[in-house]
């Protein structure tokens, strides 16, 4: 495409264009401009709504404070004599495009999956004329605004870009761009998923799949279950309150982002037996290993009618308190062993005449009509699909974790599904393992690059007329050795790599886009997101010349 030969061009000649994710449709003109002392931004529409104008004022003040000198040597000082001449803008006026609805950004984020509007089209003229953003959608906005505030840095106290005329068509490839965080093995503070939220939206994910319990802790005060938070945390302090999900459900929403919660069942739920031991089969047995994939061991007895129905219930607690259209109900790494040693499951099995098989069927059932029953749509792992014998409605969606490779087959059968594959996108993989006694690698080694997540095709093996079925994918970090203290050096800038994946389409140049992958790492600090070095400073400042044959 012209807009892509024409950005690999620039690239290569100064590394000055940091855009991430790529636009879809780019075209820069060689032209300095400075942003006027007294810019502002207007907002051509009526009754904004009050999330649109926050993120205006988020805007401006990452204008105002990002203060991020151009990654090339001399940090810009090279560019005052084109400033002394250089146009000042004043204005960005904001408008949504004739008869489009005026809705919160928050509302347009959590429409159904694959029905936003998130695309955009962003005009900076040269001359310092004002500057326009339009849009079907306050989302689509928001995004235009991402993009705009990436454009500028900062040299002896001015605001300005060096590649005046810019003009931008933008729009994703996939509306499923997401990031998971596994609060159970080790628990986040809410300003911490905040701060993960707010570079999110940096870089345009759409999706927070909140894995929030598991065998270790259960942190989340679910109203009517209180008990499973007080009994199953790991202290009264670790525990995500009904108002504080309303707080991280509304700060995500603000900021384009949907939050999708996963109550994994019926394995990883060894911590329920804390408060309701009579509904967890095998709960802390040993050796944990012939039961469970990791310590502690204990899955819910979904042969019995009375767990199943615990079960359902809690499941629609839960969906009461989110608005995402989407809930996962898990559904990985079943152990069967576990059943066949608990007697009160094989005498319900016995009772009721079924197979485990069709018990879990019985179960899943229960579980997603609570979901349905709340106007929402399940999501499960792959092996609800793959591995087992369970009638799943044709809108459920997949998540795809074992292996890129098993896509295609759940693409066979026809179900949507969202990519999120540990030989690609699992960032906790390559940390050694962190079982006590075990001197060997973690069993998902080697450590994922960004590099090699750049490299990640989505229609990989799917046939065109199933294309439509692949929502997206997700970069996830399981929790076993990280916690506040690494979170955002484990995740940034890697899990920026699937977003420009799912968002500009597949196919990038990893040699073009580290100078802007660069770029967003140091803008992310600027900002107090601690992204990690991809390379020492030398090589930043000098796109290309620490290549292998440079």
């Amino acid at each position: 495409m012209r807009f892509t030969t024409f950005l690999l061009a620039v690239l290569h000649v100064s590394g000055v264009l940091a855009l991430w994710p790529l636009p879809r449709s780019l075209e820069t003109g060689t032209s300095a401009l400075k942003l006027a002392s007294n810019f502002d931004i207007q907002v051509d529409v009526a009754h904004a709504p009050s999330d649109l104008s926050d993120a205006i004022s988020r805007t401006k003040s990452f204008l105002k404070n990002d203060k991020l000198g151009r990654l090339v040597v001399g940090r810009g000082a090279a560019d005052q004599s084109a400033l002394q001449k250089a146009g000042s803008l004043r204005t960005l006026r904001l408008s949504l495009a004739q008869g489009s609805p005026v809705r919160s950004i928050t509302d347009e984020a959590r429409l159904a999956i694959g029905t936003r509007s998130e695309g955009y089209a962003l005009h900076i003229p040269s001359d310092g004329s004002s500057a326009t953003l339009t849009a079907n959608s306050t989302l689509g906005l928001l995004w235009g605004l991402t993009t705009f505030s990436q454009l500028w840095y900062e040299a002896s106290g001015e605001v300005y870009t060096v590649e005046a005329p810019v003009s931008i068509t933008d729009s994703p490839a996939y509306p499923f761009r997401g990031f998971m965080l596994d609060t159970s093995r080790n628990f986040f503070p809410v300003a911490d998923i905040k701060r993960t939220l707010d570079a999110m939206s940096w870089v345009k994910m759409s999706q927070f799949h909140w894995h929030v319990v598991d065998s270790q802790s259960f942190p989340l005060e679910v109203p009517g279950y209180t008990e499973l938070a007080s009994k199953g945390a790991y202290d009264s302090s670790m525990v995500y309150t009904a108002k504080d999900v309303q707080d991280i459900v509304a700060y995500a929403g603000a900021r384009g982002i949907d939050v999708m919660v996963e109550i994994d069942t019926p394995g990883h739920t060894a911590i329920i037996s804390a408060a309701h031991p009579e509904h967890v089969a095998c709960a802390q047995e040993s050796p944990w290993s012939t039961f469970a994939n990791e310590p502690p061991a204990g899955q819910l007895r979904f042969a019995s009618p009375a767990t199943t129905n615990f079960t359902a219930g809690l499941i629609s607690a839960v969906s009461r308190m989110f608005p995402s259209s989407l809930v996962s109900t898990g559904g990985d790494e079943l152990n069967t062993e576990c059943y066949a040693q608990d007697a009160e499951t094989q005498a319900d099995l016995k009772a009721s005449g079924r197979t485990l098989e069709q018990a879990l069927d019985v179960f899943t059932h229960a579980t997603h009509a609570a979901i349905r029953a709340q106007g929402k749509t399940p999501t499960v792992w792959e092996e609800m699909v793959l591995e087992h014998n369970v009638t799943l409605g044709n809108d459920t969606v997949v998540m795809v974790w074992i292996s890129s490779a098993n896509a295609a087959a759940v693409a066979a059968k026809n179900f949507r599904l969202v990519h999120g594959p540990s030989d690609y996108f699992y960032l906790d993989c390559g940390a050694g393992e962190w079982i006590g006694d075990d001197v060997a690698n973690s069993w998902c080694d080697p450590f994922k690059t960004w590099q090699k997540s750049y490299t990640f095709d989505p229609l990989a093996n799917i046939s065109a007329s199933q294309a439509h079925l692949v929502l997206g994918g997700e970069q996830l970090l399981w929790t076993e050795q990280s916690g506040p203290e690494n979170l955002d050096s484990i995740v940034w800038p890697r899990a920026a790599s699937s977003a420009e994946v799912f968002w500009s389409g597949p196919g990038g140049d990893s040699n073009t886009a580290l100078p802007r992958l660069h770029d967003l790492a140091f803008r992310m600090r600027q900002r107090g997101v601690k992204a990690i070095q991809l390379q020492p400073m030398w090589c930043a400042l000098r796109p290309g010349e620490c290549n292998i044959n440079s």
